[in-house]
C-alpha cells in the first residue's frame, strides 16, 4: 500500500515537471517562432522589393539576357 502510494506521487511529480518544464516552454516558443515569421511575411509584402533584391556596393550580379546569356558585372557608385 505505501510502495504504491510512493509510486504514483513519483509518477505525479515526474509527470507535473514534464508538462509545466517541457511541453509548456516548447509549446510556448513554437507558438513565439510562428508569430516571428508571420510578422516578417506581413513585413515582406508591406514593402515588395526591399527584400532580396538589394545588392552590396562591390558584389557581383548575374543577369540573364533575352537570348539565355548571362552576362557578369560589378556595380560601380
Amino acid at each position: 500500500m505505501l510502495l504504491s502510494i510512493l509510486f504514483y506521487g513519483f509518477l505525479s511529480y515526474i509527470l507535473y515537471r514534464l508538462v509545466f518544464f517541457f511541453i509548456i516552454p516548447i509549446y510556448r516558443t513554437t507558438k513565439q517562432v510562428k508569430k516571428g515569421f508571420r510578422d516578417m511575411e506581413e513585413k515582406m509584402r508591406e514593402q515588395p522589393g526591399a527584400y532580396g533584391q538589394q545588392t552590396r556596393s562591390g558584389e557581383s550580379k548575374t543577369t540573364v539576357t533575352g537570348k539565355g546569356d548571362y552576362i557578369d558585372f560589378e556595380e560601380v557608385k
